[in-house]
């Protein structure tokens, strides 16, 4: 989305956030994988599987916040995002969504 709202986005930041597209498409492939497994398994989750899932949620917990990190110097040290009112926007809400994210991720972490 930023790269559409953007369209003179410097290229190290067009390449960045194509890895993290590709990062988040990965992780979400590894959470699917684990909602089929929990969907087939009828309410009996192993030990394992849970702490697999638990590990899961630690990454993507981890993910989330090198994400808003990388979000934030965007804002800071990109030229044309600084100017785009727009695209501040756009990041603000991502950023939001991602700490709303991380508030839940961490509740189930704590909870074990």
């Amino acid at each position: 989305m930023i790269r559409e709202l953007v369209r003179n986005l410097e290229q190290k930041y067009v390449e960045a956030l194509q890895g993290w597209e590709k990062a988040f498409s990965e992780a979400h492939h590894r959470v699917i994988r684990y909602i089929e497994t929990v969907n087939r398994s009828n309410g009996q989750v192993s030990q394992a599987l849970y702490q697999d899932i638990l590990q899961l949620t630690q990454f993507c917990l981890q993910q989330s916040e090198q994400f808003i990190r990388f979000c934030r110097t965007l804002m800071e040290a990109s030229e044309p995002i600084s100017t785009n009112p727009t695209a501040k926007v756009v990041l603000n809400h991502i950023i939001i969504e991602s700490e709303y994210f991380i508030g839940v991720a961490q509740t189930i972490l704590y909870q074990q």
